[in-house]
Formats: structure tokens, C-alpha cells, sequence
């Protein structure tokens, strides 16, 4: 079986090349495409977001806690489909294109160990979703339903157990507004 490739782009999100998802996370990293998931719900009148633990055999944050979904696009592969086909294989979620709405794009680059890094132009999505689960236990160790009031008091008290673009993401004055939280 070949590596899984993943689109190295610049700055402005223009391709310029693939390369082994291994070796893209390696060193300092190269920047490549990435897209993040967050999945809510509103329950009691309260929002709740949907959060995954990596899966313990990742080879950079394994068993952190991080946002519904984060992967990489294939080449040749919309950032939607790229979205659309994690929820499936990860979460056993069948969301529709039209309800998955594109939010914003950061990038950023954070040292995991000496050996790997992230160094990532993520997408992030946004969807409603309030139904069954059903995760690939070989990608994700557990999910949880979170309130999002204490989501952001968990994120500031205890920031090492979760991933750091899912900080990042949380951080984002988009995030804020859209969840209706100035503490985020």
C-alpha cells in the first residue's frame, strides 16, 4: 500500500505539489492543505459541540481531544468532499453538502515532538447535527458531546489535552461570533 499524499500549496492556498503525509508532518513540516469539522447541536437550549479523541495509534496527538473531524484533502479533491468523506469514515456521519457550511481558513504550525510537526492551511466547516454516531475505532478513541460553555472554561483550565488547531480554531474570532460566546 503507497503513503497517503498530501497537497503542499503556499500561502495563498495555490498548489504547488504533493507529498507523503509522513513525511509533509516531519521535521519542521511542510504547509499543506488541511480541513476541520465542528459538528453542534442545540439541546435544552444550549449548544454542544461534537469532539473526538485521536485515535491512540496517530503518530501526532494521539488520544487528544480535538474538533468532529480533521484530515487532509486528497489531490484533486474539493475541501466539501474531503469533509464529507471523513464524517463518514471517522464518525459514521452522512451529512449533506448543502448543510456543511465553510467558515474560514487559518494556518498555522505547531512542533508536536522533535520528530514531527503541523504546519497546515486548514478549512474550517461548521454543520448542525443531531443524530447517531458511529466511529472507526482504528481513527477515533471516544467522542463526547460538550456544552459549549464548558468547552471554553475546560479549554482555558485544561489546554494540554486537546489538539492545538482545535485551540486555534476555538480562539478564532469567527468561532466567537458564531457560537454567540466572547469568551471562546
Amino acid at each position: 500500500m503507497t503513503e497517503k499524499q498530501v497537497v503542499l500549496v503556499d500561502k495563498d492556498d495555490r498548489q504547488i505539489g504533493v507529498m507523503g503525509k509522513l513525511a509533509a508532518h516531519q521535521g519542521k513540516g511542510t504547509l499543506h492543505r488541511a480541513i476541520s469539522v465542528l459538528l453542534y447541536r442545540i439541546r435544552n437550549g444550549e449548544t454542544e459541540i461534537l469532539l473526538q479523541k485521536r485515535g491512540k495509534e496517530k503518530p501526532l496527538w494521539p488520544l487528544f481531544w480535538t474538533n468532529t473531524i480533521c484530515t487532509h484533502p486528497r489531490d484533486g479533491e474539493t475541501y466539501v468532499d474531503c469533509a464529507l468523506r471523513r464524517l463518514i469514515e471517522e464518525m459514521g456521519i452522512f451529512f449533506k453538502k448543502e448543510d456543511l457550511n465553510f467558515v474560514f481558513r487559518l494556518k498555522y504550525h505547531t512542533q508536536y515532538d522533535e520528530e514531527f510537526s503541523e504546519y497546515e492551511l486548514d478549512s474550517v466547516f461548521v454543520g448542525q447535527w443531531d443524530e447517531d454516531v458511529s466511529v472507526d475505532h482504528n481513527e477515533v478513541d471516544s467522542y463526547l458531546w460538550m456544552e459549549i460553555g464548558r468547552l471554553i472554561q475546560d479549554l482555558h483550565q485544561s489546554p494540554g489535552k486537546y489538539t492545538p488547531w482545535f485551540l486555534t480554531i476555538m480562539e478564532h474570532p469567527r468561532t466567537k461570533t458564531m457560537f454567540n460566546k466572547k469568551t471562546i
